[in-house]
């Protein structure tokens, strides 16, 4: 069976690794010309932590990232609001995971596994999924076509089965579900960076103070001490318009700091963990509307291709490890590749909107809005602020989004 993964990201890579597991072998085509550990921290739930340790790379996973011991809620003076022990969740830096696995595909696969420098544009072979209605379309063969970055050579791939994981703004999700458009932007900026700084409180707490409806700091660890210092990674959010796309680095700083003007939390300089940060990346949060089918005949989608989402409850990359899983159990017991992706399908796609859904509401941030709003000033207790029921609801949100799907 000729399997083709377009894009070897983080569900690119690791779908690789468990079709290699079940006896298939994957090729992946990947638009970049070479893998360098880019990006900034993630986040791992234990679900996703746990696939990675069925494929061998615990080990390697719990030397590169940091263990969370706690998740905790604090307002924007550093009052605390609400706290949750976690276990089994790693923090870590995306382009390490990324090339991690990247490690493991060419150790198992062979270093010709993955195309570097090929752009998937376009596929032959398949209609779009509302062009084909209740057909089952088994059987057919796929063509994709697209060029090599480095040639400018035109370069074409026949495969068995295909499989879209190439992100935000898949090729291969815009043949299926054409007239789609640009992804839907819900009003908030993030601001991203990875930041040297002294170990922050007890190194192992993912730490969110302020509320996206007004501003919003996410800071956890992604590495441990040395030298004393470790990489503090941040997300910082904020309602309003969206700037301009593309702004240099002085005018996207001038706006971040404005935004979190004022702003004194006990053991973090925020100013300064901006400053610290060798570049500072501006995107608005977005996803898209949920699917109500992925692919058709040969062809699905996985990870940011089928699903994106927003990102709350840390659920991108770790709901992309759940799709690689279940996609190569379905294709390892169902000889149809068509059947075996519908089958794929009909398991991950409800999880997986389920999970978006969640993210859209989220439910969280309506009640750090209601903090906000009581106590501006700050507050002793968190109880003079909030009831008892009110405070659970921010242990129930947390809980769906992080177990809508698994």
């Amino acid at each position: 069976m000729r399997i083709l993964i377009a894009g070897a990201g983080i569900g690119g890579l690791t779908a690789a690794l468990n079709l290699h597991a079940v006896g298939l072998t994957a090729e992946l085509a990947e638009a970049s010309t070479t893998c360098r550990p880019l990006g900034v921290g993630i986040n791992l739930l234990p679900a996703a932590v746990a696939e990675l340790s069925r494929l061998g790379l615990g080990a390697g996973l719990a030397a590169l990232g940091v263990p969370v011991a706690r998740m905790a809620h604090f307002d924007r003076h550093g009052n605390l609001i609400w706290r949750q022990p976690r276990t089994g969740q790693y923090s870590v830096h995306r382009g390490e995971l990324q090339m991690l696995l990247l490690r493991a595909v060419h150790d198992r696969l062979g270093a010709a596994a993955v195309r570097f420098g090929t752009l998937v544009e376009g596929v032959e072979g398949v209609e779009g999924v509302e062009g084909v209605g209740d057909v089952e379309d088994g059987g057919r063969t796929v063509r994709v076509t697209g060029h090599d970055r480095t040639s400018g050579q035109p370069v074409t791939i026949d495969a068995d089965v295909l499989i879209g994981a190439d992100g935000l703004r898949s090729a291969v999700r815009r043949h299926l579900h054409p007239g789609e458009g640009e992804p839907l932007a819900c009003g908030i900026t993030m601001w991203r960076g990875i930041s040297p700084a002294p170990p922050y409180l007890d190194g192992r707490t993912v730490a969110v103070y302020g509320c996206n409806a007004r501003a919003k700091l996410v800071v956890y660890p992604i590495t441990r001490p040395s030298g004393g210092l470790v990489q503090l990674n941040w997300v910082a959010e904020a309602r309003g318009p969206a700037p301009a796309p593309g702004r240099a680095q002085h005018d996207i700083r001038a706006d971040l700091d404005a935004r979190f003007a004022g702003w004194s939390v006990p053991g973090l300089d925020v100013a300064a963990l901006f400053a610290e940060a060798p570049e500072v990346l501006e995107l608005p949060m977005t996803d898209r509307d949920p699917l109500p089918a992925w692919g058709t005949g040969p062809v699905t989608l996985l990870g940011d291709a089928a699903h994106p989402m927003y990102p709350i409850g840390s659920n991108g990359a770790s709901q992309a490890i759940l799709d690689a899983r279940a996609l190569a159990d379905a294709l390892s017991n169902v000889r149809d590749p068509a059947a075996a992706l519908r089958a794929y399908e009909a398991v991950r796609l409800p999880q997986a909107n389920a999970v978006a859904a969640a993210c859209r509401a989220m439910p969280a941030d309506d009640i750090l809005a209601v903090v906000a709003a009581r106590a501006p000033a700050g507050f002793g207790h968190i109880s003079q602020v909030l009831s008892r029921g009110e405070l659970a609801t921010l242990t129930s949100a947390y809980h769906h989004t992080s177990h809508a799907g698994t």
